[in-house]
């Protein structure tokens, strides 16, 4: 076996809309395609024996032991390690059960898809999967554990911690968009302008100065108690001369931690003799400068949770401890523990495994034990000196139990210090009291508190922490998603993009738009090249400036790694025709509807989906759709516009002269074609196309009818509003046009503008594109025969994989065909060159074009020339 690729789709894609998250892994099974499982000796057993949890993967017989049914019946092997990939991640702790496994147009080669919970760990999931099962096929021992290990500590890696997790789980269901924004915990909550970011528990309304404040613990003290807020008796010290003066002032029995210390680190507490003090004041002093000395308090440990300035959790936090039995050494009770279900890896599970370390070993050594003690039935044995879920400790919910008091302090106590999430930390008998009356105190405020131990406490009721994050953030009413509009198609969507985009831009809107060209922001371009795929996307909607999206999505950044979006407004198809056939297993027009789909599929139920009735195959999409649906069409008698609208549906037609829209039996005329310059006084029927998909988007939208008309007359097609697009260049005795058309419907759309064009003499520069089948370049060159007088060939550019003879020599079949006396000549000249040339081959009336990208830059050479000639 052998793998050929592996993608990650991030977004909606070919294989489901709604799980985003899946692997696709182009596997090709060499000799196995011969060989399903039942051809395997002994593979069945050691599959079983290796994995017998996948007892419960039901596959297609949908009971328990289905997929064994399939195994020992005989199944191909892609779809086995489908399943594998599948099982090892939920042994991992990350429960998975979505995969398809699907046969390519090439005999043996297979799409493995499965989805996954971490990137990277699907990533390790597939090429472990394949290991495991050339294992089981040769029979050779195999180390599952040590795959299992692996993804997890790539998940800890990887993962967002539980406290951010738990605000994008909230976020997923209140329907808001999320994007993260590095490997760590920062995180942004909608679209655009409607933006909001968060760091862990810190967000971007978090006050800098409060978090300044609570990190220094001492400044945090001195500030509570002079509110007339219970704090412990204590002092700051720097150096081991100052240990005797705080014994004497304070007194035994004390507690020593970090002043800018976190997560438990260097604390020591139930400090009881002076060499145990300079001790303790060692250890803090590796974490911070300055230590705080406190007296022990005893009591309980809790955590008060306070966001927008309400108690919204409290729980009680017991550290890490074992309990006696008489028999059990303090290692072996740890074990035991760490059996527990509800313990895992780092934050797989609601509890950590309890590890050994030094504040364990402290810990012992302070009752007389080692890990080899054996402490009498009954007797709680301490192995942490903090609480920390993270170091094994537990939490137990006391949410309901906080003395109204005590609720009144901590509300205050975060308006004091002035956080608007915030962790109080108090050290009390109970909490049903108020604290004055227990001698409870307050021991220090913590920004970015964490949530784990109120979302998922080892007892009492889970607190759903992170909603009260989002009702903070998205009050009622505020909204979260910018709108989308999604453009694809075979030709057509740069143009419709950026027409769309000039109708919002003079609607008062700030638009963000990508194109085949570029990524713009109003009317600057923020980045230069062919940015159709899920980045370019992802790039406009964290713009926090921009508050309309219009983007145009390619099929290869569908396929590649699914939309850059989890839905849009509305979606366009401009129409479905042959191009890029035969890569990236697209081999005909069904494969690229079913691609060009997801677009439409991904429109929310109440958008729209904008299609060309007269295109069958966007027809077809719209009968599948799942939202309202709106035709366009050059001809209002189209039997599917007639059907749509006399069921009360909207179009939009080419009539009379006119872009109209329908509106079931109202006709809302927009404006003469004649008086839309796209459209080249209304002879380019491709350029129509385009007005007609844009005028239906923008008036589905919201837009009034004289504002798109005024839009309509003042997009003008230049290198300026239309780069590539139809671009044309007055010369004193020719012109010059430029377009990017790079497929036969492309050629023909050109060919049918050229025909409306009086000139004694077309000369066509032009190139093919080497990821096309023969017989599209050979199309190419029939169509160029057709519209042409002189044909000047160059191929420098775009060979992907061909060598520039051959693609030259399929056109010139191709232009034979047609005209076997054609008029052609091949060039090899510099791209600034191969201008001059065709230039230099004009004659008065003559009008050039130059197609298919032939000449980079074009657009700039063509300018430059035309300058010369006006200073002459």
């Amino acid at each position: 076996m052998k793998i050929e690729n592996i993608q990650v789709l991030r977004g909606p894609n070919i294989w489901s809309i709604s799980r985003r998250k899946l692997i696709q892994m182009r596997l090709d099974l060499q000799e196995l395609e011969h060989k399903p499982t039942n051809k395997i000796d002994g593979f069945y057993e050691r599959l079983k024996a290796l994995l017998p949890s996948m007892y419960d993967h039901r596959c297609s017989p949908g009971v328990p032991g289905g997929f064994f049914e399939r195994v020992i019946a005989g199944t191909w092997m892609g779809h086995v390690i489908e399943h594998i990939a599948l099982e090892i991640q939920t042994l991992a702790g990350m429960n998975t059960g979505f995969g398809r496994t699907r046969e390519t147009k090439t005999p043996g080669v297979y799409n493995v898809v499965f989805n996954y919970v971490e990137e990277k760990v699907g990533i390790y999931a597939a090429e472990a999967a394949v290991r495991i099962a050339q294992a089981l096929i040769d029979g050779t021992e195999y180390d599952l554990e040590h795959d299992v290990q692996t993804m997890r500590e790539i998940r800890e890696d990887t993962r967002l911690g539980p406290s951010t997790g738990s605000i994008v789980d909230e976020a997923i269901a209140r329907n808001i968009p999320w994007i993260r924004l590095n490997n760590q915990s920062l995180v942004q909550l909608g679209y655009g302008k409607y933006q909001v970011r968060f760091r862990a528990t810190m967000t971007e309304q978090t006050s800098s100065i409060a978090v300044d404040i609570a990190s220094n613990k001492e400044e945090t003290k001195r500030l509570l108690q002079e509110q007339a807020i219970p704090v412990a008796k204590g002092m700051t010290i720097s150096s081991t001369d100052q240990v005797d003066e705080v014994i004497k002032r304070v007194g035994f029995p004390l507690v020593f931690k970090p002043l800018d210390g976190n997560h438990g680190r260097g604390i020591s507490i139930n400090v009881k003799t002076r060499e145990d003090a300079i001790a303790a004041y060692e250890h803090a002093a590796r974490i911070s400068r300055k230590v705080i000395v406190e007296r022990y308090i005893t009591g309980y440990d809790f955590r008060v949770l306070v966001i927008d300035n309400k108690m919204v959790a409290a729980a009680m936090r017991v550290p890490a401890h074992v309990k006696g039995d008489g028999v059990s050494t303090v290692q072996q009770l740890i074990d035991k523990e760490n059996t527990d279900p509800r313990r895992g890896y780092g934050h797989e599970k609601v509890l950590t495994l309890i590890s050994v370390d030094r504040d364990t070993l402290d810990l012992l050594d302070k009752k007389g034990y080692t890990l080899e003690s054996v402490p009498p039935e009954g007797e709680t044995v301490f192995l942490k000196s903090t609480a920390n879920l993270s170091t094994g400790g537990t939490s137990i919910d006391v949410t309901d139990h906080v003395h109204p008091q005590n609720i009144f302090y901590a509300e205050r106590i975060s308006k004091i210090i002035g956080l608007d999430i915030c962790g109080i930390d108090i050290m009390a008998e109970n909490l049903t009291e108020p604290l004055p009356d227990t001698g409870g105190v307050v021991l220090e405020v913590n920004a970015a508190p964490g949530f784990r131990m109120h979302v998922a406490p080892s007892e009492g009721l889970p607190r759903n922490v992170a909603g009260h994050v989002l009702d903070m953030l998205y009050p009622p009413g505020k909204p979260s998603r910018i709108p989308i509009i999604a453009v694809t198609g075979t030709n057509g969507k740069t143009t419709t993009t950026r027409l769309i985009a000039h109708i919002v831009k003079n609607n008062r809107k700030r638009v963000g738009y990508t194109t085949s060209d570029g990524i713009y922001v109003q009317n600057t371009m923020m980045l230069k090249g062919d940015t159709t795929g899920p980045v370019s996307a992802e790039f406009i909607l964290k713009d926090p400036t921009v508050d309309f999206a219009v983007l145009e999505t390619a099929r290869g950044g569908i396929l590649r790694s699914g939309l850059g979006f989890t839905r849009c407004d509305i979606g366009v198809i401009t129409n479905i025709q042959e191009d890029h056939l035969g890569l990236a297993d697209i081999h005909d027009l069904d494969d690229l509807t079913r691609v060009k789909s997801v677009v439409i599929n991904s429109v929310k139920k109440d958008g729209w989906g904008v299609l060309n009735a007269d295109n069958p195959y966007c027809v077809r999409i719209g009968k599948r759709a799942d939202c309202n649906i709106a035709y366009f069409s050059r001809d209002e008698n189209n039997p599917v516009i007639k059907e749509h609208c006399k069921n009360g549906g909207v179009a939009c037609v080419h009539e009379n002269g006119f872009i109209t829209i329908l509106k079931g039996d109202w006709k809302i005329r927009v404006q003469k074609t004649i008086a839309i310059p796209l459209t080249f006084g209304g002879t380019v029927p491709f350029m129509i196309d385009n007005v007609m998909a844009a005028t239906l988007a923008a008036f589905l939208w919201g837009f009034k009818t004289e504002d798109i008309r005024i839009s309509l007359e003042t997009f003008i097609p230049s290198a300026a509003q239309t780069p590539g697009r139809m671009n044309i260049f007055d010369f004193k005795e020719f012109r010059f046009m430029i377009d990017f058309a790079h497929n036969p419907d492309g050629y023909n759309g050109v060919r049918e503008f050229l025909s409306h064009v009086d000139s004694p003499y077309k000369i066509g520069l032009i190139a093919g594109t080497g990821d096309r089948r023969d017989d599209d370049l050979r199309e190419l060159g029939r169509i160029a025969a057709r519209m042409f007088d002189h044909i000047v060939l160059r191929q420098e550019n775009h060979l992907r994989g061909r060598t520039k003879e051959n693609m030259i020599g399929l056109m010139t079949e191709g232009m034979k065909e047609v005209k076997p006396d054609m008029s052609y000549e091949v060039i090899d000249y510099s791209n600034v060159k191969s201008i001059e040339y065709v230039i230099g081959l004009a004659k008065p009336g003559s009008f050039i074009t130059t197609l298919s990208d032939a000449v980079d830059g074009a657009i700039g050479i063509v300018q430059t020339f035309q300058e010369k000639e006006r200073d002459q």
